[in-house]
């Protein structure tokens, strides 16, 4: 049953929401389908488990808000032309998921996305500022955990981002900037790393088969033990290092 006053639970469809004192609200569970939401200001707003499908959030603001648990299915968050995205500021993202969702430009500050999911999304120009992936488990033991599966990060700002053992399969990193990040047993397997950004970087033990790696500059990194990489990586990487590769022909 669809309503056209936003509660807890309840379900919006094909509407414009207006007028309405997004901050404070409580929201958990609800729904929007097809919404256009301009310029709301989602401040220590709770959406908990809420879900976004083919909706239009422009210029949205989001301070001290719960969104765990919420989903995001199509959504847009920048206007066409424009070059300013979502804010999410001391938020609360855990295992958020984000499917086929624009969110160029947007800034993440100081929140945290344990778990976080990301598929086929639109992250140009994005900034992501002390952004918390990782959980405590006790006091030795600090995971951290995060999928970005085929995603586009052009351009995007991921430095000193502490991203150990977590997903990047298939995305694309062009002049993405990942200086002094935290990469450690990652996987990009099949990404597009060409023109990224990785002075200072830590990636000991990630994997980079079937990655786009020309122009890498191992030495630069601040680890790279154990990094997978495949027979025809060798390569890009050996030449970037000014090593003169020969392949021995039989015969």
């Amino acid at each position: 049953m669809s309503t056209r006053e936003p509660a807890a639970g309840s379900v919006i469809e094909g509407a414009a929401i207006e007028d309405f004192e997004w901050a404070d609200a409580d929201l958990a569970e609800a729904g929007f389908v097809d919404c256009v939401i301009e310029d709301a200001q989602f401040s220590n707003t709770i959406l908990e488990g809420a879900r976004f499908t083919r909706c239009r959030l422009l210029r949205a603001r989001f301070a001290h808000a719960d969104l765990r648990d919420a989903v995001f299915e199509d959504c847009v968050f920048v206007e066409a032309g424009e070059h300013v995205g979502a804010a999410f500021a001391f938020s609360q993202l855990d295992h958020a998921r984000f499917a086929r969702c624009d969110l160029s430009f947007s800034k993440i500050d100081r929140s945290s996305l344990y778990d976080v999911a990301l598929e086929d999304c639109n992250l140009r120009g994005a900034v992501f500022h002390r952004a918390d992936f990782s959980r405590n488990f006790g006091r030795n033991l600090v995971r951290a955990s995060a999928r970005f599966l085929r995603c586009n990060f052009h351009l995007t700002d991921l430095t000193e981002a502490r991203l150990p053992g977590c997903d990047f399969t298939g995305s694309h990193f062009r002049e993405t900037d990942l200086s002094n990040a935290d990469l450690e047993g990652a996987n990009f397997t099949d990404a597009d790393l060409f023109g990224a950004i990785f002075a200072g970087a830590k990636l000991a033990g990630a994997d980079l088969r079937g990655a786009e790696v020309s122009g890498l500059d191992i030495t630069i990194l601040a680890s790279h033990a154990g990094l997978k990489i495949d027979v025809n990586q060798q390569y890009p990487l050996l030449t970037a290092l000014g090593v003169d590769v020969t392949v021995k022909r039989e015969g």
